[in-house]
Order: C-alpha cells, then sequence, then structure tokens
C-alpha cells in the first residue's frame, strides 16, 4: 500500500557536510579550555568540605538545597535555548557556527572538565560560591542540550500555512514567539523539561559530591548525602535518601509536570479532539478555583494585553515582511573579529601542551575510543529497541500514561551514581566484568532521552490522523510504516542525538569506579579521561577529552545530522 500523500511532507534532503565552522568550533574550544586549566593553577592547595549529616532530620534542607540548584540551571537552561535557538534559524551565518558548536557542547564530557571549572572558579570566586556556580554549570550542561535541540526541531518544522499566516497578521517577533513558536513546541519543550531534569538528578551526586585531593568542593544536598551513606555503608541512611528524592520527583510530577502536559493538550495539531485527552486532579482543581479564574481574568488578562500592546508599540511588525527573515550578520562578525586574537593564544598554548602527549599515550587513547563507541553504540541498540514501542504506546494511551509516566520518571530520576556500588556488588563476577557493567551504566544514562522524546513525538500525533490510518484499514505494520514512524522520526533523531552525548558522557564514570577502596577500570576513552582528571595529567586529559570531542562530531555529521535533515525537510506534518 503506498503511503498517503496527505501525511507527510516530501522534498529533496539537503546532506550536510564538514565546514569552516566545525573546525573554528573545535579550535575555539581547546584555546577557552587552555584558559580554563591556567586558571586551575592557581586554586588553593586545601580546602575544608562542610559535614554532610545523615540524620533524617537534614532531608528536607538538603532537598530543598538540590531542588534550588536544579531550577537555577533549569531557568538557565530555557533562556539559553530560546536565545541559541532563534540564533541558529534567524543568522545563517550565525547557524554554520552554532550548530556545529551545540553538536560538539552536547558530545562534551562535562564530568572530565568539572575540575577545570571547580578549580578555575575558585581562583577567582570565595570557595563556596565557586562550587555553588560550579554545580549549577554542570547540571545545567546536562539540561540545556536536548532542550535545545527540540527547540530548534520546532522552530524548522513549523507547517508553512502557519508561517504564513503569522505574517499575514503582522505579527511582530514576540507575538511570533508567543502566539506561535512557544505553542508549537511546548508538548516537545515539556517532554524534553522532564527528561531534563531526570539528566539533572543523574548528575547532581557528582556535582555535590566533587573533591580534588586535598581541596574539598562538596555541598550539602541529596547528592552528598546519598554518596556519604554509600561510603559508609549505612544502608538506612540509602533508604531515608532514595525515599525523599522518590517523593520530591513524583511531588513535581501531581503538581508541576503532569498540569502541564494536561494543559498542553491545546496545543496539538489536529482537526479532531482526542477521545482520552490527558487529564490532571491538580490541573483540574485549578481550572475550577473561582479564585483563581477571578485573578486570571482581572489581573492576569488585563496585563498580559497590556504588555502585549506595550511590545507591538516599541517593536511594531513592518507590513509585508516576515519578521522570520535572517538577521543582518554584522554584530556576529564583530563578535568573532574580537574573540579571534585571545582564542587564537589560547589554541597555540594548547597545541604545546599536546606535545608532551607520548606516542604510547596517543595509541591508547585511540584504543580507547574505539572500545567505547562500540559500547555506546551497544546501548543506544538496547535503549531504543525497549524505549520505542513503550513510548509509543505511553504517548498515545493516556490511561496507561496514568499508570507509567510516574513510574518511568522515577525510575529516570533515580541518579545511577546511587546505585553503582549495588551494581557492582552483584554485577563485578560476571562474565565480561566492568565491559559488560560498562554497557548497563550507560544504558542507564541514555536510554530516558529517547523514551521521553519518543514519548513525546507519539503525543503530537493529531487525532485525525488516527481516524484517517483507522479509516483506511491499516494493519499494525502498516500503521507503524505509514502514520507512527514517519511522525516519530524527527523525535528519534533528536532523543539519538541527545542520548548519544549522554552515553559518551556517562562513559566517564562507567568505565573507571572506585569501589570497596580499590580503583576498577576498563579499557576505553571515559577511563582514559577519569584516570587522567584523578593523576592531574592535563595534557593527556586535554588530548583525550578533544578526541572524544572530534570522534562524537564526526558521528553527528556522517550520521545523525543527515538523518535530521532528511527528518526536518521529509517528515514535517502540514
Amino acid at each position: 500500500m503506498k503511503r498517503p500523500s496527505f501525511l507527510f511532507k516530501i522534498e529533496p534532503t539537503a546532506i550536510p557536510t564538514f565546514t569552516w565552522g566545525d573546525a573554528i568550533v573545535l579550535l575555539g574550544i581547546t584555546g577557552a579550555v587552555w584558559y580554563g586549566v591556567r586558571l586551575a593553577f592557581h586554586a588553593p592547595a586545601i580546602i575544608e568540605g562542610p559535614h554532610i549529616s545523615l540524620s533524617p532530620s537534614a532531608l528536607p534542607w538538603y532537598a530543598g538545597y538540590s531542588i534550588a540548584r536544579m531550577t537555577a540551571a533549569y531557568a538557565l537552561s530555557m533562556i539559553f535555548t530560546i536565545i541559541y535557538g532563534y540564533s541558529m534559524v534567524r543568522n545563517r551565518h550565525a547557524r554554520k557556527l552554532l550548530l556545529p558548536l551545540l553538536d560538539i557542547l552536547q558530545s562534551i564530557p562535562i564530568l572530565s572538565f568539572l575540575p577545570v571549572v571547580v578549580l578555575s572558579l575558585s581562583s577567582v570566586l570565595p570557595t563556596k560560591i565557586a562550587a555553588e556556580v560550579a554545580s549549577i554549570v554542570l547540571l545545567f550542561t546536562s539540561q540545556a542540550w536536548n532542550l535545545t535541540f527540540a527547540w530548534y526541531q520546532a522552530l524548522t518544522t513549523i507547517p508553512s500555512e502557519l508561517a504564513e499566516a503569522s505574517s499575514i497578521y503582522n505579527f511582530n517577533g514576540w507575538l511570533r514567539f508567543r502566539v506561535l513558536h512557544l505553542p508549537f513546541a511546548a508538548i516537545g519543550l515539556l517532554w524534553n523539561s522532564i527528561m531534563s531534569w531526570a539528566g539533572g538528578w543523574f548528575f547532581l551526586m557528582a556535582a555535590e559530591i566533587f573533591t580534588v585531593g586535598q581541596r574539598d568542593f562538596r555541598l550539602p544536598g541529596l547528592g552528598a548525602y546519598l554518596h556519604e551513606a554509600a561510603s559508609v555503608g549505612d544502608v538506612h541512611s540509602i533508604i531515608w535518601g532514595l525515599l525523599v528524592l522518590v517523593f520530591v520527583i513524583v511531588a513535581l510530577d501531581q503538581f508541576v509536570w503532569r498540569p502541564l502536559l494536561a494543559w498542553s493538550e491545546r496545543f496539538k495539531l489536529e482537526m479532531v479532539e482526542s477521545e482520552t485527552p490527558r487529564t490532571s486532579w491538580f490541573y483540574d482543581a485549578w481550572l475550577a478555583s473561582r479564585l483563581l479564574n477571578w485573578l486570571s481574568e482581572s489581573i492576569w488578562g488585563p496585563v498580559a494585553g497590556r504588555i502585549d500592546a506595550l511590545i507591538m508599540k516599541v517593536f511594531p511588525a513592518k507590513p509585508g515582511v516576515s519578521r522570520d527573515k535572517e538577521s543582518q550578520p554584522w554584530f556576529f562578525i564583530a563578535f568573532c573579529i574580537l574573540a579571534a586574537v585571545p582564542l587564537a593564544y589560547g589554541v597555540y598554548q594548547a597545541g604545546q601542551m599536546l606535545l608532551a602527549v607520548s606516542l604510547s599515550q596517543w595509541k591508547g587513547i585511540g584504543l580507547g575510543i574505539g572500545a567505547s563507541f562500540l559500547r555506546v553504540f551497544t546501548a543506544l541498540l538496547i535503549a531504543l529497541a525497549w524505549t520505542l514501542p513503550l513510548g509509543v504506546a505511553i504517548g498515545t494511551n493516556p490511561r496507561l500514561a496514568t499508570l507509567l509516566q510516574p513510574v518511568v520518571q522515577v525510575a529516570a530520576s533515580i541518579p545511577a551514581t546511587a546505585l553503582f556500588p549495588v551494581i557492582l556488588l552483584f554485577m563485578l563476577d560476571v562474565p565480561g566484568g566492568l565491559s559488560l557493567i560498562a554497557v548497563f551504566l550507560m544504558l542507564l544514562g541514555t536510554q530516558w532521552y529517547l523514551l521521553f522524546n519518543i514519548i513525546a513525538g507519539a503525543s503530537a500525533i493529531p487525532q485525525d490522523l488516527k481516524f484517517t490510518a483507522t479509516l483506511l484499514q491499516l494493519g499494525t505494520w502498516s500503521k507503524w510504516r505509514v502514520l507512527i514512524l514517519p511522525a516519530l522520526f524527527p523525535y528519534i533523531i533528536t532523543g539519538a542525538i541527545a542520548a548519544g552525548g549522554g552515553a559518551w558522557n556517562a562513559s566517564i564514570v562507567a568505565e573507571y569506579v572506585e569501589f570497596a577502596g580499590k580503583t576498577i577500570f576498563t579499557t576505553g576513552i571515559g577511563s582514559t579521561i577519569a584516570r587522567a582528571t584523578a593523576a592531574g595529567d592535563y595534557p593527556l586529559l586535554l588530548a583525550s577529552t578533544l578526541v572524544m570531542i572530534i570522534t562524537v562530531v564526526m558521528i553527528n555529521r556522517l550520521v545523525w545530522r543527515r538523518l535530521y535533515n532528511i527528518a526536518r525537510e521529509r517528515y514535517r506534518m502540514e
């Protein structure tokens, strides 16, 4: 049976290639890393950390600290996402640098750069402030990239008739953002926000327990509490910590994410309303509240209208001119010229540092990158095999989603680093040893990116297309081939890009672990980076990190970016 032509737009696909932007970005990051390393040399030699209490009465305070850090990082991530996404869409000159930069940023092993970030900040800021800022930066890097990819995907796949309608009604940039762009991206952004928080919990422990030699940068929080409990083998404290973490996650699900998902149902592109829309008891109670309705009608509504009118007056749209037209490149060119000289100096100094890496170390890096690539590929295949059917089931069946969504969020949000000792205890003697454990731990840091993006894609399939598929009497396989897989394709690619970066990042903690007073590691680039960090071997750290970045960028350019272009140009519903 032929695919119905009305389901998806089909256009020629542009295949991306390596550009001068990739080279400039890689050189720029290399120079920036060298500056961070130089600052790290001036960090205090001895820093005393805080006392982490294992009393259950301290858990509410620790939970508050962790939530505050996560919230600050999430707010920073959303601001970055909106600005960065618009910059890529509206300026083709900037896009040549910003798109490869985003590829590289999401592939950078953030745990390998945590020592450089913390030590460099501690050389210019008070220790406690430096530790707090570094923790928020680490959490930001675990939350921002998948949000940015989802936002960029939405901006580049908006149906042309909606964009033309906004031009006909003479919307300025603010109204386009509030009325068109944000509503169209709402479902994808919400599911990726859930994923970002889950990723943030994963790295929360690393952000709150960081130490380098005699420098203790630990921070009070749930991550530090769980790590301290695991270090001393206090099972009761581990249980208390996990219970509080689960309570926080379930509370966020019931009072934040589930109401927002129910609210986002209004933004689905469909001609027929879903028979079983998502519901939320808290959202229903909010709508039924007379006080809140009065506040909305009497205060928020008029205030929002005046804000819109003021912005329209200050920044009027030009009649007959689309505000989606690309902006002028002059500011971007001027910025590049000003940044060129210091970055060139940093690149030169980084090159001098790389000359200190011996030939045997380069051989070890090459062997490690190959071993880690096989583990990452295996983890992605396993993740896709189970997240695709489950994600479609949750995304298309609100009743099933009501039961499974909290379970999935809890499972995704429990930091796997807290479970490492238990996993090692049971799996270390399994044939394959740490190599098999590393794949499993990478899977824990990878699978949720795919699952939440697939759920978002399945949730966004219009109900009228589902009815059309039923009227055409499509069988199960035909429905998957004609409707479900094409509709999910952009979301699968977006999730796979973020999942791939997450797997490479997880290799840092999966291939090198400290357990029962022993250091255990296996061959891999993550192991090389972790050992270089522990030994303070900055040349080896720089070399192995750059090799990992270049490898991931090549994969993104040769595989994921091509598939992303196909998703953008062939499988957009309009």
